[in-house]
């Protein structure tokens, strides 16, 4: 697992520095405070289907322009099975960005959980799930992402009270076709953990983005993904809309 992680690292700090040197100096950004939501179909994260029903997504979160972003996530089922609410943080170094996540499932969310009281970190009832990543994005000279997460603290426990160190990464590649931009990708977990009973490809598909001008100020930005997991041999078509 460790070989996993630290290889997994310098590879993404190799290609960083690779696809800087590719490029020419961004224009200077500025802060900024973000919202907003995606309307989904289903909620399918990482291979896996969270609430059997359509999602809504909504965002908030404050943009430093040293490349430091805070903010929260959630997900809310329409049906009223599932809800989960993620604290964030992440530092962008060119192409590499650093992230922690603090995700949060009230009473009505994962199974995993042992305590819904969102102020308990205690390690034996916590339940909070909290992961490190890494996550490399390059540009149109190399248009790969790499991303590699490891749950290190919460509620990731196998039945003698150890955690399981859960981990996921993914390959991704970008491409355009017919004015239409793409992603795919490939995820797979080490080991039996929040993803998968063993190794393992867990997450695969591609997603196509579409832009739709209402009016002069306003677009309507969609996309569409099939996702299939292999270990559960399961597959999803999901749509969404970004507000």
């Amino acid at each position: 697992m460790k070989r996993l992680i630290y290889s997994a690292i310098l590879v993404l700090t190799i290609l960083g520095n690779t696809a800087n040197a590719q490029t020419t100096a961004p224009e200077e950004k500025k802060s900024t405070i973000n919202i907003g939501a995606d309307l989904m179909s289903r909620y399918v994260w990482r291979g896996l289907d969270y609430g059997a029903s359509p999602s809504v997504q909504p965002y908030i979160e404050y943009a430093h322009k040293s490349g430091f972003t805070l903010g929260y996530w959630g997900a809310m089922s329409t049906l009223g099975t599932y809800s989960e609410v993620d604290l964030y943080a992440k530092y962008a170094v060119k192409s590499i960005t650093f992230i922690a996540t603090d995700y949060f499932f009230p009473k009505d969310g994962i199974p995993v959980t042992k305590s819904f009281e969102y102020l308990n970190y205690k390690k034996a009832t916590t339940g909070h799930l909290i992961e490190g990543s890494v996550q490399y994005k390059g540009g149109d000279n190399l248009p790969l992402s790499l991303l590699l997460g490891t749950v290190f603290y919460g509620a990731d426990q196998k039945s003698n009270g150890n955690l399981r160190y859960s981990t996921y990464a993914e390959l991704g590649y970008t491409f355009k076709c017919n004015g239409s931009n793409f992603d795919t990708f490939m995820g797979l977990t080490p080991s039996n953990g929040l993803y998968g009973t063993s190794f393992g490809v867990v997450n695969m598909g591609i997603t196509g983005y579409k832009t739709i001008k209402l009016t002069d100020k306003f677009e309507l930005p969609l996309k569409a993904s099939i996702i299939a997991n292999p270990q559960t041999s399961n597959i999803y078509l999901v749509f969404g809309i970004t507000l």
